[in-house]
């Protein structure tokens, strides 16, 4: 580890800490339809949105009719998506002339991209034409982004109205969402993406010399050997920054180039990564300042936003520290930070990222539900690839994905004040309302689900041959690798270790299945807890009320998120990183 590293890493969250309010405080305008500076620009645009689809703006909905609309407006565009990766070939901006998406395959991408998932079993830039990447994909980036953020805007509704009925209008709160948060920051941020370097066009690929060519041998299926000479290379192009941009800022991940945020025509500087890692964090960090002030407790929100950063810190420390370690298995190297060496664990990074900035990405994309990457997880020390698989497994909460990460931690904030209550012996409150049984029930659903998907799949994929099939790795990194790909997709990050094969008929229909529990199985208990709250009347706080303001209430919310992640998940990680790192230790590699 390095000062300069340390430097960076702090300067980050320094600006992420400064962007949280102004950010938070904007969206806090936004969903209570007060007034903001893009009013004139955009109230033409919604007003004649809502006039074309027949949307009544006063009409508000119970939580189910929310749940029922949000469910309906994803499986349409699900059906879109899948229809155009399936007759891509006989549509135009193809100048590649790719043929259609093979219907598993089609199906996972679809609702992949639905889901904010973004998990990818293909490699972009020779499956999916510019029109497949535009119309069926970077749209759902926007989609599913504002349907996240809708949802949590919802619940925090339900937090802070008193006996009413509704909690808004899912229409209206998935529009207001696109035009006046996603759509103008995502415009900007695109055209500085351009401004580094990222590629924007609709160009056919380019065919160039290579400067050196290369000698290749290969065996074929038959065990003859061939020997042929590349001379040349195609260079993959296309409206990389637009996607880009979006991807990032609606915390999606999935890359226009099969190596993600690695790849120097969608990450090319220094800045360009800084920037896409700060506007993962923009969003969901300026959400705890709208639940603050939208609840009418704006320290509770800088509360939330604490224990998040607690979590945080703990994560990027321990990632930063286990890739920093000299490799147990070169000996006789010289693997010491100096001018000319950065040291530590180099394999499956980028030399102009470092393991610092390669570190913070990792930690960065998964405790949000992004899955962009800057480097290769499955390359790191069984501790730092850990770390990743940690931050998924708690359930993305730390910051999180758009609104997602919101509502997830609003389970764990519940389920917190309830326990406050019963070590005080006193019917827990929150925000002025009582939890009672029926919230804790609907908490103790949603936190369930997300385990019983993970460990079970895992479970058969380690015992069936064609789940073992895929591994490149065999052991406890060929368990991580499993476990790792089935979290992602059931979290809705879409990052994977890189070491499983996952484009076969067993994965993509499990893991599309991970998927679509993942995000709408979940939101049922959630919106549930929502809809019962938003009815009950407001409790004056007595001296016996926890107050949910202070460090101590910070402190108990982190405790009881690492201690439920910890008791369901700590026997397979045992099992998984934490046994091959003793193993590595002795020498042992797989």
């Amino acid at each position: 580890m390095s000062s300069n590293g340390w430097f960076q890493i702090g300067l980050f969250f320094v600006l992420v800490m400064l962007l949280a309010k102004p950010v938070g405080s904007y969206m806090t305008l936004v969903f209570e339809r007060r007034k903001t500076w893009l009013d004139p620009v955009m109230g033409p645009v919604e007003r004649l949105l809502y006039r074309a689809t027949g949307i009544k703006v006063e009409e508000e909905m119970r939580w189910t009719e929310y749940l029922v609309s949000m469910l309906v407006f994803s499986l349409a565009t699900l059906l879109l998506t899948y229809v155009v990766e399936r007759v891509q070939y006989w549509l135009p901006w193809n100048p590649q002339h790719l043929t259609g998406v093979a219907p598993d395959l089609a199906w996972n991408t679809a609702i992949s991209f639905t889901t904010n998932t973004n998990w990818q079993s293909y490699t972009p830039e020779t499956t999916m034409s510019y029109l497949t990447q535009m119309l069926g994909l970077a749209t759902h980036n926007f989609w599913s982004a504002a349907v996240g953020l809708a949802l949590a805007i919802a619940f925090i509704r339900g937090i802070a109205r008193r006996e009413m009925k509704t909690l808004g209008n899912f229409w209206v709160d998935m529009t207001r969402g696109i035009l006046w948060v996603l759509l103008p920051i995502a415009m900007v941020f695109a055209l500085t993406l351009v401004s580094q370097g990222v590629v924007e066009n609709l160009r056919a690929y380019d065919t160039v010399k290579v400067v050196e060519p290369q000698t290749v041998t290969a065996t074929g299926t038959d065990g003859k050997t061939t020997t042929s000479v590349v001379a040349t290379q195609t260079i993959a192009q296309g409206p990389a920054a637009s996607q880009e941009a979006i991807k990032m800022l609606g915390t999606n991940g999935g890359g226009f180039f099969n190596a993600n945020s690695a790849h120097p025509f969608e990450n090319p500087t220094p800045l360009s990564n800084f920037l896409q890692m700060l506007s993962i964090f923009l969003i969901p960090a300026g959400l705890t300042v709208t639940l603050g002030q939208m609840t009418g407790s704006p320290k509770h929100g800088w509360a939330v936003f604490a224990a998040m950063s607690v979590l945080w810190f703990a994560g990027v420390f321990t990632c930063y520290w286990a890739e920093a370690q000299p490799s147990g298995l070169l000996h006789g190297v010289n693997q010491t930070v100096s001018a000319t060496q950065s040291g530590g664990n180099m394999e499956g990074k980028e030399v102009r990222f470092g393991i610092a900035n390669s570190a913070l990405f990792a930690t960065v994309t998964t405790d949000a539900s992004c899955g962009a990457v800057n480097a290769m997880h499955d390359s790191f020390t069984p501790l730092g690839g850990m770390v990743p698989m940690a931050n998924i497994l708690l359930g993305e909460i730390v910051f999180g994905g758009v609104g997602a990460g919101m509502y997830g931690m609003l389970v764990f904030v519940i389920l917190s004040v309830f326990i406050a209550g019963l070590m005080v012996g006193r019917t827990p409150e929150y925000l002025g309302k009582k939890i009672e049984a029926y919230d804790i029930q609907m908490a103790m659903l949603y936190l369930l689900i997300f385990p019983l998907v993970i460990l079970g799949f895992s479970a058969i994929a380690v015992l069936a041959p064609f789940g073992l099939s895929s591994l490149n790795n065999h052991g406890p990194h060929g368990l991580s690798e499993i476990l790792y790909a089935y979290a992602s997709v059931t979290g809705n990050n879409g990052s994977a270790f890189a070491g499983l094969n996952a484009n076969t008929h067993w994965y993509n229909i499990t893991l599309g299945i991970g998927m679509f529990v993942g995000r709408f199985l979940m939101l049922i208990p959630m919106l549930a807890i929502a809809g019962n709250l938003v009815g009950k009347k407001s409790v004056p706080a007595t001296v016996g009320t926890f107050p949910v303001t202070t460090p101590l209430f910070t402190t108990l919310l982190t405790g009881v998120i690492v201690i439920v992640g910890a008791l369901t998940f700590f026997p397979v990680l045992a099992l998984g990183p934490v046994l091959e790192h003793l193993l590595l230790r002795a020498g042992h590699s797989f």
